[in-house]
């Protein structure tokens, strides 16, 4: 009887001890998959910590563009020096960034004019909506997002710099909408020539990265940071430290901020990313590459290209777009010691190039023009930052 008992009390032990075990293995699973549900919180704390760094005035807030790809998309956005008279700047980041990853730059570019940061729609705070599974349908959509942004912000002209992915929006906005830009800069592009035939044996793939390739072809590039749940922002880490270090100039404690806020960008709905997915061809190449367009740009539009010498971009495009507009303004700069993130990598030297493009924009006439009829221009539809949106001179967050 006794020892019934203690097999009893054994028996009723060990199945609360499995018990237990299931419900705390279900639990960790579902923290495994839920753990963006704070992201958007924390992604707005993490980029004001970031910002933090730049000493210029600026304004945090959303632009509602209504339904250009999802019922009613939205761009956040970061304005700098809105108050002055000479030509805005418009600055588009590229793939898994933010606009606050340009703040080695804010303080020098906005210094003497209007400066305006977005995150691309997909990216960052901005809405993530379904794109198309067309490349063509994925491109007129991000630019009809950029230029329903314009409307609502009320810009007239402007001058658009992106840098990778951004350049490529960029480029393909200055080719539907030409009035609209003064000056077109593009911080190592991506997207612009064709892709090699050869490519194998031009950079000597050896054949097990072909074949991880293959594999891994179907998923957006970024699927292993999601993957890995609450660890990706140490996989960012380890993935890109020289990133991070760079960044320690500017913020103090960013050997942690910088994979926080990368992985915050990237750990949500990977909605632009899937459409960049989309547009390309291998991740170094377009569907539908630049080369074949860039002849169309406006000839009076003065095109100011900067690549970093190291980069791992294809630098031919500023060759390609000498031969390609033949006699129209186009102006090439390789910086030294600079890789893909040239704004980063030398931030004064890259500052110098896009002020000087800015300052020809400043001199240049302005292009003549039939603007089609616009309704009377309206207050732009902003909605601000629940903490406030202006910052003058705001401690750091500790």
């Amino acid at each position: 009887m006794g020892s019934e008992l203690i097999e009893t009390a054994e028996s009723s032990s060990l199945s609360r001890t499995w018990i237990g075990s299931i419900l705390s293995f279900l639990w960790n699973w579902t923290q495994w998959f839920s753990w963006t549900s704070q992201s958007d919180a924390m992604l707005r704390n993490i980029e004001k910590k970031i910002l933090s760094c730049v000493k210029t005035a600026y304004k945090r807030f959303y632009v509602d563009i209504g339904a250009v790809v999802g019922q009613s998309d939205k761009i956040w956005t970061v304005s700098f020096n809105d108050e002055s008279p000479n030509t805005p700047l418009v600055l588009l980041h590229g793939l898994a960034s933010g606009l606050a990853l340009w703040c080695p730059n804010f303080d020098a570019l906005a210094a003497s004019r209007p400066v305006y940061a977005i995150d691309v729609l997909g990216f960052g705070r901005s809405s993530r909506p379904k794109f198309a599974s067309e490349p063509e349908k994925v491109e007129a959509q991000w630019v009809e997002s950029v230029e329903e942004w314009r409307r609502e912000v009320n810009l007239d002209e402007f001058i658009l710099l992106g840098h990778s992915l951004g350049g490529y929006i960029a480029t393909a906005y200055a080719l539907k909408y030409p009035d609209r830009v003064r000056h077109l800069i593009l911080a190592d592009p991506w997207g612009f020539p064709e892709k090699p035939a050869n490519i194998n044996e031009k950079y000597q793939i050896p054949l097990w990265v072909r074949a991880v390739a293959t594999v891994v072809q179907p998923l957006n590039p970024l699927w292993a940071v999601r993957a890995a749940g609450p660890a990706g922002k140490w996989l960012i880490g380890k993935a890109r430290p020289d990133i991070t270090r760079k960044y320690t100039n500017y913020i103090p404690d960013a050997q942690t901020v910088l994979p926080e806020y990368i992985y915050q960008c990237n750990s949500q709905t990977p909605s632009g990313e899937s459409a960049f997915h989309t547009l390309m061809s291998g991740f170094g190449w377009a569907k539908n590459p630049m080369v074949r367009r860039v002849g169309q740009l406006d000839p009076a539009l003065p095109v100011t290209v900067l690549f970093g010498a190291r980069s791992w971009v294809d630098n031919s495009t500023g060759q390609l777009l000498v031969e390609n507009r033949h006699s129209a303004k186009t102006y090439v700069q390789v910086i030294n010691g600079a890789g893909h993130h040239v704004y980063l990598d030398k931030p004064e030297i890259f500052n110098k190039f896009v002020n000087d493009a800015c300052a020809q924009a400043d001199a240049e006439p302005r292009r003549a023009r039939t603007p089609p009829p616009e309704a009377p221009a309206a207050a732009p539809a902003q909605s601000p930052d629940t903490e406030g949106t202006e910052r003058l001179n705001e401690a750091p967050l500790s």
